[in-house]
C-alpha cells in the first residue's frame, strides 16, 4: 500500500548484491507480510553494482504501481555501503531491513514491527534453523566470541530482517562488513535493542562454501567491534594495556639478563633475548603513546561527540494562577 501524498509508515531497505532471488517473486513474497500491518508502506531495493536484470524486474513493478524505489550504487561497494544508501532515502517512521533472498518467512515481517513497542531495534532470529552440525558449530563460535566482546547474547546476527525506529538510523554509521552487527552498534549508542525468534524460510538455503578469507575477515570484524564498543571513547585502555605488557614483560626478562650477567658472569653480547626484551620494551611504549595520543585527539573533539540518547525530556509547566487568590501555584508535569 503506497500513500501519493508521501506519507508513509513503514520503510523497507533489501540491499541487492552478488546473491539475490527473483526480484518480482521477492517482493511478491515480501509484500504478503507488509500488507498486514495495515499501514502504508515503501520498499527501497539498493542495487550494489550493475544489475540491469533487477532493474528490469523493478521497472515492470513501478509500471504496476507498486510503492518501490530503485537506488542504483555506481560499482560494488558491500552491503553496509547499500544500507546506508537506502537509509537515506527513507521515508517511514519505521524502518526494516530484508534480505535479496528468501531468508524468512513473510508472516513474520509483523512480528518485527510490533516488538518495536518495547524496544527501539529488533532483529530476527531463525528458528527452527536448518542446516548441519559444522555449520551449527561456527555460528555458535561466532555468538559466543561477540557476547564476551559485547556483553551481548545474540543468536543469528547473520539474519538481514531487522526493524528499527526512525531515530536509529539518525544516529548509526555503518562501513565495511558492519551491518552484521547493526544491534551490537545500536546497543552501544544506548538503544533498547531486542531479538525475537521469526520463521526461517524454507527456500533460505546457502549451497556455496565459504572461502578461508572470509573466516579471517569475520575475525577482523570482531576486534573490529571490540574496539568500537568497549575502546571508542578510551583507546589508552586499549593500546595502554598490550603497550604494558609488552613494555612490562621486556623490562623483566631485560633485568633477568642484566642478573645473570651479574651474578653469573653470562655474556650480553649477541644473544637473541637481549634483542627480543629491548624489542618488546620499546614496542609497549610506542603503543602506550599511540593509546596517549588518542586521548588527546577525543578530548580535543570531546565537545562535538555525543555517545548518548535522550529518551524523553519532561518538563515542569507552571499552572496559570488567580490574580486575586493569594494561593501557591502548582505545577504539572508534562512530557516533551
Amino acid at each position: 500500500m503506497s500513500d501519493r501524498d508521501g506519507h508513509v509508515d513503514v520503510s523497507v531497505v533489501i540491499p541487492v548484491g552478488d546473491r539475490h532471488a527473483d526480484i518480482s517473486e521477492l517482493y511478491n513474497e515480501y509484500r504478503l507480510g507488509l500488507e498486514q500491518l495495515h499501514g502504508v508502506y515503501e520498499v527501497i531495493f539498493v542495487l550494489d553494482g550493475r544489475k540491469d536484470g533487477c532493474v528490469e524486474a523493478l521497472r515492470t513493478l513501478q509500471a504496476r504501481g507498486e510503492p518501490v524505489v530503485i537506488v542504483a550504487l555506481t560499482k560494488t561497494f558491500g552491503e553496509a555501503t547499500a544500507l546506508m544508501a537506502g537509509f537515506e532515502q527513507t521515508r517511514g517512521s519505521v524502518v526494516m531491513t530484508l534480505p535479496a533472498y528468501f531468508q524468512v518467512e513473510s508472516d513474520s515481517i509483523p512480528a518485527l514491527v510490533q516488538a518495536l513497542d518495547s524496544a527501539d531495534v529488533a532483529v530476527g532470529r531463525r528458528w527452527p534453523r536448518a542446516g548441519g552440525k559444522l555449520e551449527g558449530l561456527r555460528r555458535a563460535i561466532f555468538h559466543r566470541a561477540v557476547g564476551w566482546m559485547s556483553g551481548l547474547q545474540f543468536g543469528d546476527l547473520g539474519c538481514g530482517a531487522r526493524a528499527m525506529k526512525r531515530r536509529v538510523i539518525g544516529e548509526i554509521y555503518l562501513y565495511g562488513d558492519q551491518h552484521r552487527f547493526l544491534a551490537v552498534l545500536a546497543h552501544r549508542l544506548g538503544f533498547r535493542v531486542t531479538e525475537i525468534t521469526v520463521r526461517q524460510s524454507s527456500k533460505d538455503r546457502f549451497e556455496g562454501r565459504y572461502r578461508l578469507r572470509e573466516y579471517a575477515h569475520r575475525a577482523l570484524d570482531l576486534v573490529t567491534v571490540l574496539f568500537l564498543v568497549r575502546f571508542t571513547r578510551k583507546p589508552l585502555r586499549f593500546f595502554g594495556m598490550i603497550g604494558l605488557a609488552l613494555t612490562g614483560a621486556g623490562a623483566l626478562l631485560l633485568l633477568g639478563l642484566v642478573a645473570a650477567r651479574i651474578a653469573f658472569g653470562h655474556p650480553l653480547a649477541e644473544r637473541p633475548a637481549l634483542l627480543l626484551s629491548s624489542l618488546m620494551a620499546v614496542l609497549g611504549l610506542q603503543l602506550f603513546a599511540i593509546g596517549l595520543l588518542g586521548e588527546l585527539i577525543i578530548f580535543t573533539h570531546s565537545r562535538e561527540i555525543k555517545d548518548y540518547q535522550i529518551e524523553r525530556i519532561v518538563h515542569f509547566e507552571a499552572a496559570t494562577s488567580d490574580p486575586t487568590s493569594h494561593s501557591t501555584s502548582q505545577g504539572t508535569l508534562a512530557a516533551g
